[in-house]
């Protein structure tokens, strides 16, 4: 069991907060102080705190008699979307090597919901913001315990093939092959995240650890996206290996990638 960080209550609750205002989950109203109180199991002082937090970064506003409701936030841009300091990279072999890791692994389906699409999703997606999309949870693990936390946004034409049961059984690329769609590749980026308490407890990690974060957006052979995708993986049970091999000459000091495995333990 891992031991806990040493991680403000506060930080925690802030943490979780902030996850699902970038997941459009506040639309219609943040929560109050009396209900956040009772969901965490903390004082007044510690909620108050957390939305301070919030506040300050300028993704909720306090107003006195109308209580607490969500900005709108800054979508961060989906691979391949132009954004100027995010830098993708397209990877060989990706497809196969998701859909082997999938059958080798087991999955726990925590959620499978018919949501609005937030700005995010909408953007990378490319549907109205609001359209219906279909959202799924679920936890990969191995023989030896959890390994990541998957969050999937499909558009709502595309998945109404396949819901919990089918999710539990196989991988969703399978899945939306079967549905009709051909899939033609995929586009991702890999950064890092500090767990927040509902990530960790599912990961069996504690508060603030450290893990390799991914998003992925998988489009069809004509180009629309089919699936937006947030992982979260644990990094003592997770990895990619990228092959590189040099073009041009010396001079040139250009790289590409041949290949690209994950390896899980």
């Amino acid at each position: 069991m891992a031991h806990a960080l040493p991680l403000p209550k506060y930080h925690q609750i802030y943490l979780v907060l902030r996850e699902q205002l970038h997941e459009g989950l506040f639309a219609q109203g943040v929560p109050g102080e009396h209900a956040l109180m009772q969901q965490f199991g903390v004082a007044r002082v510690t909620v108050r705190r957390a939305l301070q937090e919030l506040a300050g970064e300028g993704l909720i506003a306090r107003e006195r008699g109308r209580g607490t409701r969500a900005l709108a936030a800054h979508p961060a841009p989906a691979p391949g979307g132009g954004g100027s300091r995010t830098k993708t990279t397209r990877l060989t072999g990706l497809l196969e090597n998701l859909v082997s890791t999938s059958l080798n692994t087991t999955v726990r389906v925590l959620e499978v919901t018919s949501v609005g699409a937030s700005a995010e999703v909408a953007m990378a997606l490319r549907v109205a913001p609001g359209e219906t999309v279909q959202k799924a949870v679920r936890v990969r693990s191995t023989r030896e315990g959890p390994l990541s936390h998957i969050t999937t946004w499909v558009p709502g034409d595309f998945a109404t093939q396949f819901g919990k049961r089918e999710l539990a059984k196989k991988p969703i690329l399978m899945l939306l092959e079967e549905s009709g769609v051909r899939v033609g590749g995929a586009r991702q980026t890999i950064s890092a995240r500090l767990a927040d308490a509902q990530v960790a407890s599912h990961l069996g990690i504690a508060v603030g650890s450290a893990l390799l974060a991914v998003r992925r957006l998988i489009h069809d052979e004509q180009g629309r996206p089919v699936q937006w995708l947030h992982g979260l993986y644990r990094p003592d049970r997770y990895e990619y290996q990228m092959q590189l091999s040099r073009v041009g000459d010396i001079a040139a000091k250009v790289w590409v990638s041949s290949e690209l495995s994950a390896q899980f333990h």
